[in-house]
């Protein structure tokens, strides 16, 4: 017993000086983007990441590989430019080589590997921006510079090796402009046999040419390039390598405005190849909705007219003997439904969810929240969730209250946890998966730390407060047109096999995924790709699109079902709103199959459990959306007619 309390103790001990150590930790301070340099300034290069191309998500400190942490000083400079020209400088060659130096003095002052302090934003998408030793300056031209010389043993060559043949890339940034280049290439390797033994080759690309653009005192654009004539052949892992690491430094003049610095990746093999597609994508899309709510008004506007006119035609004394149709349940059709905590909650959350979604995308078209910044948009998804708790608890708690509940409490925990409990056991699981892989993908103590303090100090709060709000100042007023029977009414179980509730599902789910079908896979690309989603004006008009589809498409289901004499149709529409979702979710396994070269134990983890989560909240969302406009839907037919 006493040694398990020791053993407990030296856990939690280990467990918490972790924690402190990642707390507390000094970091390197942050250089704010849009600096404006004198000439001979600074210019800092920050290091992020390296990983596989085709697993974004699968991320690894930029110096879990062996690089230079710190630059090599002028002596070893001059004694490498030497052999690298090959030739031993001239007396003239000297003197213009000691001026230029002295110009461009190494001072061997950066050290690499230190920590960046980084946004929320940036933490949440698997950031780890550390310093490193390049020295560059503004305006200065570097022709070539020794960064450092070492010796490659046995374990850094299968670390680089491997790398490499994962086709690993890293990602750098200056002034918050991302470069992307590849670590190494392989060359004559087999198809199906991979690496021939005296036939394939290994090759690292020690050499980097950094490219900046400035518009007079600012960088406004910067890319960086391996050059492949300087590779180093690393194929025998046996033998120790000496390895040049070096680079080069080009500024040009560019007339791009800094504001519209990250305009130009619109342009790059990451993005879109041309912006027409979104719009034909859009224009597709709203032509088929066009048409199928055009169908569906007019079917329904017929069909509800002529009933009107025979219900409203027909007398007391014959009433009872033509009732058929959706008119016969009227005494069953507010029979409130089955588990109304959770539906009340469900109704709610996707309520929520959906003005949080339109306030992000309404701030990222007007640019209160940069789009281009790295994870902003996940960030600002986080804040506006916990700030639009109160507007889920208030619907939730308000439908409740309609449905004569009792036990508010009850309703409004419901709706506090409903979407942050599925998404905690998630992020549980892919965050252990991360860990134990040792990538940047898994989230820093302090980052889980501030997220779930705002989560507890404003979005629980909120919640409180919103229940609250309904409980004491929301109309708790059903206003049904019609009288509820005592007794439910039974259920006729022989319908066409077209008219079942699965053929409805699947209705309901496929037309408005239709819908969005294209533009989707452009999101998915942003999302667990190496593309930066910047048409979020397209995006808004898609999800209106889709939220008006899905409520169309509800109310048509709706009318058939209540046709049917069903009068079960509270879940049911909830339910058939919501498959999108679920569509969503079927897309996501073709997509990674069929569409990406994904992998990998680390990446599919990430992608089908956050994806999960992604497609439950379309569920809520189109699900909440369509009740509601079917709850319009059958109030108002049924307050339209005569019934007893």
């Amino acid at each position: 017993m006493r040694a398990s309390s020791i053993l407990s103790l030296l856990l939690w001990s280990s467990v918490i000086s972790t924690a402190s150590a990642g707390l507390f930790k000094k970091k390197h301070r942050r250089q704010k983007a849009g600096t404006k340099y004198a000439q001979h300034d600074e210019v800092h290069i920050v290091v992020n990441k390296v990983g596989p191309f085709n697993n974004p998500t699968e991320t690894y400190r930029y110096y879990s590989l062996p690089f230079c942490r710190t630059h090599a000083d002028e002596s070893a400079h001059k004694e490498a430019y030497e052999e690298e020209r090959n030739i031993a400088l001239a007396e003239e060659e000297e003197e213009e080589e000691a001026s230029y130096l002295r110009k461009l003095e190494i001072k061997g002052n950066r050290i690499g590997a230190e920590r960046h302090k980084q946004r929320l934003g940036e933490s949440i998408a698997g950031d780890r921006r550390e310093t490193s030793p390049y020295e560059l300056s503004f305006q200065d031209d570097i022709e070539w510079r020794l960064l450092c010389k070492t010796t490659l043993d046995k374990r850094d060559l299968i670390k680089l090796k491997e790398a490499i043949h994962n086709n690993y890339f890293f990602e750098m940034f200056i002034e918050d402009l991302p470069m992307w280049g590849y670590v190494g290439d392989i060359e004559d390797e087999d198809e199906i046999l991979g690496e021939v033994e005296g036939q394939s080759h290994t090759y690292l690309f020690p050499h980097l040419h950094f490219r900046l653009g400035y518009n007079k005192n600012q960088i406004v654009s910067a890319t960086v390039t391996t050059e492949r004539d300087r590779k180093v052949d690393i194929t025998n892992v046996n033998k120790p390598t000496p390895v040049q690491f070096s680079y080069s430094v080009e500024y040009f003049e560019d007339d791009l405005p800094w504001r519209m610095r990250m305009t130009r990746y619109a342009d790059s093999r990451f993005l879109p190849g041309s912006f027409e597609i979104h719009w034909l994508s859009i224009i597709n899309s709203f032509v088929l909705v066009l048409l199928l709510t055009a169908f569906l008004t007019i079917i329904l506007m017929r069909v509800l007219k002529n009933d009107f006119s025979r219900y409203m035609e027909i007398d007391d004394s014959t009433m009872e003997e033509e009732e058929s149709g959706w008119k016969l349940i009227h005494g069953d059709v507010f029979r409130f439904p089955e588990y109304p905590v959770l539906f009340c909650a469900s109704v709610g959350t996707g309520v929520q969810l959906t003005i949080a979604t339109l306030l992000l995308l309404g701030l990222a078209l007007t640019g209160m929240i940069s789009t281009t910044r790295r994870g902003s948009i996940l960030a600002g998804m986080v804040i506006l969730y916990c700030l639009t708790t109160t507007v889920g608890a208030y619907i939730s708690t308000r439908l409740y209250f309609q449905m004569n509940g009792k036990n508010w409490v009850r309703c409004v925990l419901f709706t506090a946890g409903l979407f942050p409990v599925p998404t905690s056991f998630v992020f549980m699981w892919v965050n252990t998966v991360a860990l134990f892989h040792g990538s940047t993908s898994a989230l820093p103590f302090s980052t889980i730390f501030t997220i779930a303090a705002i989560f507890a100090l404003v979005a629980l709060p909120l919640t409180v407060l919103g229940g609250i709000v309904a409980k004491n100042y929301a109309n708790h007023d059903f206003n049904a047109p019609t009288r509820t029977t005592k007794v439910a009414r039974e259920i006729p179980t022989e319908v066409p096999w077209y008219r079942t509730r699965f053929v409805q599902m699947v209705i309901s789910g496929f037309l408005p995924f239709s819908a969005i079908y294209i533009e989707l896979h452009y999101i998915f690309a942003s999302m667990w790709g190496h593309q930066i989603y910047t048409l979020f004006g397209i995006l808004l008009f898609a999800f209106v699109l889709l939220l008006v589809v899905t409520s169309f498409i509800s109310v048509a289901l709706l009318y058939f079902q209540l046709a049917k004499e069903d009068h079960r149709w509270w879940w049911s529409t909830f339910i058939n709103a919501g498959m999108t979702g679920l569509f969503i979710y079927a897309y996501s396994f073709f997509y990674y199959f069929h569409r990406s070269g994904m992998s990998g134990m680390l990446q599919s983890s990430f992608y089908f459990g956050y994806m999960s989560i992604v497609s439950f909240g379309f569920f809520l969302m189109l699900g909440s959306c369509g009740f509601h406009f079917s709850l319009l839907f059958v109030k108002h037919i049924y307050s339209r007619v005569k019934c007893d």
